[in-house]
């Protein structure tokens, strides 16, 4: 773009010219950049936050068939809807107690489980009945003993033991109580169950023995010392199953079933431990240590008194180096904390999960404890408790250790809890410290491993929702962000994304995380070098198209992308489909967007001064914005610039939506109509719709949004090369509104503003227009006002003088009073060491430099020599 040597070897040419095919200086770009394409920027769709911590959102898409059975009732509804149906009430935090806990399981399940049996237990009515039935045995300790613990508490103990070793099912509610005195018949699986509570571990059973069958018990411990137990002492005390012992051999070693450990393992549930070798020195850390704070725990009432007890219980295991590995008396301790449960306390439920997870139970009992909690964490009001108890380490134990197909479910619940601890800053920084995005992606890769023909498909989908919701809540920090990079989040969140395309809830919160992290160039550029996630983006806009708060989201992520990268342009624009998804996103939204205005006017509602879009408005926003991006790309640009479907659908915007209703639409939609008339392409569908493209951005012009009209202004500059959008701004008195912004203190403004006159000085016919006003005096006082400080302007100013000055004949009659200032001005702003400034940082110095050395200097001299040429004459 340069001005014309002389008037009669060249001819003045216009403001917005496609460029020549040469190497560009730094200066052209950023020239270009500003005066013909542009990038948009627009607002991160907004996310409202939860009002209640829930497993999953109000939002999710999870009808209660495809949730884990135990969140059905977290919402209390009835998939259907229907008012008349009983809904499902009961909820599983309320009924997590004691018995939701399995002493068998808290170790390494192995041997065989014998299944119930079928039949209702008889009493035993005579001794014939002695070899087809086996006796339970009495309870060794007397109801006395148990009542000399606090009432309350013998109480909770008596009921929990009921609840977890003896279930209510082998006899009616009436007779529990009186029957767990008397001798009757039990099924197998039933025998390692017994009811006494404080000293269940006194007590030890044997196998089936030859064809009587008869259970043995041995107390090896007399009254008085358990008195000295209850008490605290640290008096000695052992058990263990005679099925091994000297006294199962007087019964004798011929049995019709063999003696596999494992058979007996499955009776009892208690021989893992009992079959561990203690040394004398863990034996008196057991009774000197610990077993004073368990007589303290079954004994103590007052919850915090309990909780302090606990902390003291957790620093002795700790001490004892108890954590982690079995131990003889292991489930004793778990047996008198699962108890506990029943207390409801979220502060001693804090404590208890914390120890009993660190214990490493497994099985069912994981999955209780990894209720629990989720139950604490569920509740806001617990967030500093569970701060300053550091709970958080135990969760990450976790889910870096434990099976992921064995134990789905805890794993769940487990995920479930940190996804709330991360809705705390303070907890959430606590996670970045402890590295919890590296250990959270190990975890997705696992789960990226099962692919969907695998049984535990859909439940690891559920846990997918968890940890996604959580990388979200990381997303935030700035630390975290910088280790979603290094440990390759992008590949892992497109493989998860793919895989579980058909689950919304999945799909919403991976879509959030590359909507909040393509903000940043470090991760936009992570994202875009990911070719697989175009098609991805693709799939879920095509296979979702009206989930607006999915669709907003993707098109917000491609907009970033196609931001800053030329690459990702092409890329986009090349995958199969990609404008006709636009384009058929643009109908089905922007058809929406109607009906809406169509339903509010029925109503005699107007949509005035309303701070947010509406949704439809939203993606249509975000959508358009894509495509000012796109068009930045020479070839992409140039393409788009004849898809007539493209250019239509970007008028029919202005055409029906006005800049009150909502101002960034039509500002985007202007922009984009900018981009695309810069191209001279054949067939071009905005060459073919200038005139009514000027029509809609005279309403533009005469609006009250500054933004907006300098947008107008913007596409006038390029319109304005066609004669017949010039004689449109003569016959509108357009001009005259472009030399009246002349006067605007802003720079951007005179710039568009100084592009149109230049392309209508290009008509020597219309060039004494520019008199009109003061014209000449304001392009004056604009080069004297932002000169010094933009290059590009005082340019631009200077061809458009250039060009009005082509015929001259005297400067009195071209410039009247403004010669002087004119001359004075050149001169100085010609002069380096007057116009540069070198207190500027060397980079901004060296680009100021090189535009006004490139393109200032060549058309500011040749205007002040024909200024000078012609005023000298004059004198």
């Amino acid at each position: 773009m340069q001005a014309s040597k002389n008037k009669s070897t060249e001819k003045p040419e216009p403001f917005y010219r496609l460029s020549m095919p040469k190497q560009k200086a730094s200066s052209e770009i950023v020239n270009e950049a500003r005066n013909l394409l542009r990038t948009l920027r627009t607002q991160r769709p907004f996310t409202p936050t939860e009002d209640q911590r829930k497993l999953f959102g109000s939002g999710s898409l999870r009808t209660p068939e495809n949730r884990p059975p135990s969140v059905f009732s977290e919402y209390g509804e009835n998939k259907r809807g229907d008012s008349c149906l009983i809904h499902i009430t009961f909820n599983f935090f309320v009924s997590l107690h004691a018995s939701s806990f399995d002493l068998a399981e808290s170790r390494p399940v192995s041997g065989i489980h014998l299944s119930p049996l079928d039949h209702k237990p008889k009493l035993l009515t005579s001794a014939k009945d002695e070899d087809s039935s086996i006796s339970l045995p009495k309870p060794p300790v007397d109801p006395e003993e148990v009542r000399k613990v606090s009432s309350a508490r013998a109480d909770l103990f008596r009921r929990t033991s009921q609840d977890n070793f003896l279930p209510a099912k082998m006899f009616p509610p009436d007779q529990n109580e009186e029957k767990l005195h008397s001798e009757e018949p039990a099924t197998m699986n039933n025998l390692c169950r017994s009811n006494e509570n404080c000293l269940a571990e006194q007590r030890a059973y044997t196998p089936f023995n030859s064809g009587k069958s008869q259970l043995i018990y041995n107390e090896h411990i007399s009254k008085s010392e358990r008195e000295d137990i209850l008490k605290g002492t640290a008096g000695k005390f052992s058990f263990q199953l005679r099925g091994e012992s000297d006294q199962m051999k007087k019964l004798g070693t011929s049995s019709s079933c063999p003696r596999s450990t494992s058979w007996k393992r499955g009776l009892t549930g208690l021989e893992d431990d009992t079959r561990i070798i203690e040394s004398e020195e863990e034996e008196n850390f057991w009774h000197i240590k610990i077993l004073p704070i368990l007589h303290e725990l079954e004994n103590e009432d007052n919850i915090e008194n309990l909780c302090l007890a606990c902390t003291k219980l957790h620093q002795a295991l700790n001490e004892g180096n108890m954590f982690g590995k079995r131990f003889k008396r292991k489930s004793v301790l778990l047996k008198t904390l699962y108890k506990l449960v029943d207390l409801d306390s979220d502060p001693l439920c804090l404590k208890l999960a914390k120890i009993i997870l660190s214990m490493k139970v497994n099985g069912k009992n994981l999955l209780s404890v990894c209720k629990l909690a989720f139950k604490i964490c569920r509740n806001e009001k617990n967030d500093y408790i569970i701060q300053n108890d550091r709970f958080l380490d135990c969760l990450l134990e976790v889910l870096r250790t434990e099976d992921l197909q064995k134990n789905n479910e805890a794993l769940l619940y487990c995920m479930g809890a940190v996804k709330f601890m991360s809705g705390n800053a303070v907890l959430l920084n606590e996670m970045v410290n402890k590295r919890a995005v590296e250990m959270l992606l190990q975890l997705m890769k696992q789960i990226n491993n099962i692919k969907e023909n695998d049984t535990h498909f859909s439940n690891l989908g559920h846990l997918l929702v968890q940890l996604t919701a959580t990388l979200r809540n990381l997303a935030d920090i700035p630390q975290a962000r910088c280790q979603l990079i290094c440990n390759g989040a992008v590949p892992e969140l497109c493989v998860a994304l793919e895989q579980h395309m058909n689950d919304m809830d999945v799909c919403t919160y991976i879509v959030r995380i590359f909507s909040k992290l393509s903000s940043y160039n470090d991760f936009c550029a992570a994202l875009a070098d990911c070719s697989r996630c175009y098609v991805l983006f693709l799939a879920l806009l095509n296979k979702h198209q009206k989930k607006q708060d999915l669709v907003v989201r993707i098109v917000f992520i491609l907009g970033n992308l196609t931001a800053n990268n030329n690459q990702a342009r092409e890329q986009f624009f090349k995958e199969k489909g990609s404008v006709n998804t636009l384009i058929s996103l643009f109908q089905t939204y922007h058809k929406l967007d109607l009906n809406a205005e169509k339903w509010n006017h029925g109503r005699g509602e107007e949509k005035k001064n309303q701070k947010h879009p509406s949704e439809a408005e939203d993606v249509l926003i975000k959508l358009i914005r894509v495509l000012a991006n796109l068009s930045i790309h020479p070839s992409v640009g140039a393409a788009l610039a004849a898809a007539h479907h493209v250019v239509e659908l970007l008028v029919t915007v202005l055409e029906y939506k006005s800049i009150d209703d909502c101002e960034e639409l039509v500002i985007n939609a202007a922009a984009t109509i900018n981009n695309l008339s810069y191209y001279k392409v054949r067939s071009s569908a905005v060459e073919d719709k200038k005139l009514h493209i000027a029509e809609m951005l005279l309403k533009l012009l005469m609006s009250n949004s500054m933004d907006g009209v300098v947008e107008a202004v913007r596409v006038f500059g390029n319109l304005s090369q066609y004669h017949e959008i010039c004689d449109f701004i003569i016959q509108k008195k357009i001009y005259k509104f472009m030399i009246a912004l002349l006067d605007a203190k802003n720079q951007d403004v005179c710039f568009s503003a100084c592009g149109v006159l230049l392309n209508l000085t290009v008509d020597k016919n219309k060039r004494a227009l520019l008199k009109e006003g003061g014209g000449i005096g304001k392009l004056v006082d604009c080069l004297q006002d932002f000169g010094p400080a933009d290059w590009q302007l005082a340019c631009l100013i200077c061809k458009t003088l250039w060009n009005y000055s082509e015929n001259i004949t005297s400067t009195a009659s071209c410039f009247g009073e403004d010669t002087d200032t004119l001359l004075v001005l050149l001169t100085s702003l010609l002069d380096e060491e007057l116009s540069l400034d070198y207190s500027l940082n060397r980079d901004l110095r060296d680009y100021h430099r090189i535009y006004w050395e490139t393109e200032f200097k060549p058309v500011a001299g040749k205007l002040l020599d024909r200024i000078q040429s012609h005023h000298s004459s004059q004198l």
